[in-house]
Formats: C-alpha cells, structure tokens, sequence
C-alpha cells in the first residue's frame, strides 16, 4: 500500500531535499566552492557587495566590515577587520565566515586573498564594474544567501530602471562630460569605469575616450576637449577638490563659463552597487535642468 503523506508533511520533505541541494558558486579567478546549504556568516571586503546584500535583505548575515563601510548605518555596528586592500586576517578568522567575498583587482589585495584561503577561509573574489556585472553578481549573491527569488526581483527591477532612462534620453542631443577622480595629479573616469557608464544612460557622453577605468589626464587634454559639464568627484579619492574657478586654467572651460559643474559623492557615482542607479537618475535629472 502507498503510504500517502500529509499535505504538511510532503512540504516539509521537499523543503528538506531542496535545502539538501548544495550550491556551487564559481568566481571571477576559477575559484569554485561547494556549500550545504545558503552561507549564514558573511563577511564582504568591498562596499558594493555589502549594499548588495543589504539589498537583498541579507544583511543580518553580514558579521564584520571594513574600514570604510562605517558610514553605512546597518553596518555600523560590526566590527572593522581591516581595509580591503589589507583585511587583518587574525580578525578576520576570529568572526568565523562562512565565505569571505572580494573584488578582483589590484593585485595587492589578490595576495590578501591567497592568504586567507591559506589560512582555510572561504573566498570568493568577482569583478565588478559594470551594470551587467552587477546584475550577474548579485544573482550569484542571492544564491550563495539562498534568496533567489529576492535576487531575481531585485535585478529586474534595476533593468527596468535602466531602461526608462535609456528611453528617456533616446534621440535627444549628449552633453560631453568630464568626470574628474582627483585633483591634483589629474585623475578622470575613463570609459571602462561604472562612472562612465552613469554618465552615458543619464543621457551624456564621456570626453574621455580611453577604455581604461581610470585615466591620467593632462590639463592641455582637458582644455582642447573643453566639456560641456564637469563632474568633480568628492570622497575618499577626493577628499577635498578645489573650485575650478580657484584653478589656473579651468575658469575658461564652457562648464565653468555655463555654470555646468557639479560635485558628486564618490560612492554613489564610482562604487558599482546598488546606488549607481539612484546616481544615475539624479544626474539624468540634473542635465535636464
């Protein structure tokens, strides 16, 4: 005779066997791992993914921060391990992650990556620095939490956003735009930067044709290329830029002549996470001004 199970009871056992399911994450380096079941201790060595996480309503999994990710109110509270550059990793082994989650880069902070694998640490390390990398990632993200559905709502929220501004600004004139990192030693996005990505679906056009993520630029380039706008970036990278019409030079540019300059915070127009599209709303609305 079958034997026919309860209603709540069948639940139950397919919730069993698909928590039983393990899930394997591979990363941006070739690195694969295998989990039981959703990670519950997370400790995230770049903002963005712990805006992404927050995003997807995981932050309760988040056990440490860096540094720099004091000034986000939900992570205030945890304790700091460190820079992303340089994760301390004694601290960082004393909060016992499940997965320890970095971005691919600089390759002094891929060496602080191989030491804490030595040590048996859980790393996953991805690139991101585009919009299409950080829907693609936070899906991979939304897994490893065991959210999914979460994930996939998130994204498709953002690719309707983004698509309402391409739609917006479709047919209509660019304003050219300068996007200064630091100053001085000038510093500008190039077109291979989230950055740059922003100012194209607010509806502009970098000046800066270089595919690199960031660019040395000379002052004779930035005069014969003379913006329509200037974006001056202020954070950790510019902590405090000076007004261009303080600057030898620069009082001549059509932006400054215009009154087309804006000073813009540098986590939300240069960190590819959840906030570079309220970025890039609000640039899209100040152009049209």
């Amino acid at each position: 005779m079958a034997l026919c199970l309860p209603l709540v009871m069948r639940a139950q056992t397919a919730n069993a066997e698909e928590a039983a399911i393990p899930i394997v994450i591979s990363d941006d380096t070739g690195t694969t791992l295998t989990f039981k079941q959703p990670v519950r201790r997370i400790i995230a060595l770049y903002g963005a993914f712990n805006e992404i996480f927050l995003a997807l309503g995981a932050g309760d999994l988040l056990v440490a921060r860096t540094a720099a990710d004091g000034n986000l109110p939900e992570l205030a509270a945890l304790p700091a391990i460190g820079t992303h550059m340089r994760p301390n990793a004694e601290l960082v082994l004393a909060q016992r992650p499940d997965v320890v989650v970095q971005l691919e880069g600089r390759s002094e902070a891929q060496t602080q990556t191989e030491n804490l694998r030595s040590l048996g640490l859980n790393v996953l390390t991805f690139e991101l620095n585009s919009f299409e990398r950080l829907f693609e990632v936070t899906q991979l993200l939304g897994q490893l939490v065991g959210r999914e559905l979460a994930a996939t709502a998130l994204v498709n929220g953002w690719k309707g956003r983004l698509q309402a501004l391409r739609s917006s600004s479709a047919g209509k004139p660019r304003a050219r735009i300068f996007y200064e990192v630091r100053y001085p030693n000038l510093l500008a996005a190039g077109r291979g930067s989230i950055s740059s990505e922003i100012l194209a679906l607010a509806g502009g056009e970098n000046v800066v044709t270089d595919s690199k993520k960031l660019v040395r630029f000379s002052e004779e380039a930035l005069i014969a290329a003379d913006p329509d706008v200037y974006l001056i970036q202020q954070g950790p990278m510019n902590p405090a830029p000076t007004p261009l019409d303080e600057r030898d030079h620069y009082r001549g540019l059509r932006a400054v002549r215009e009154g087309r300059v804006l000073v813009v915070d540098e986590e939300r127009f240069a960190r590819p996470g959840p906030r570079a599209l309220d970025a890039a709303e609000e640039l899209a609305g100040w152009l049209r001004r």
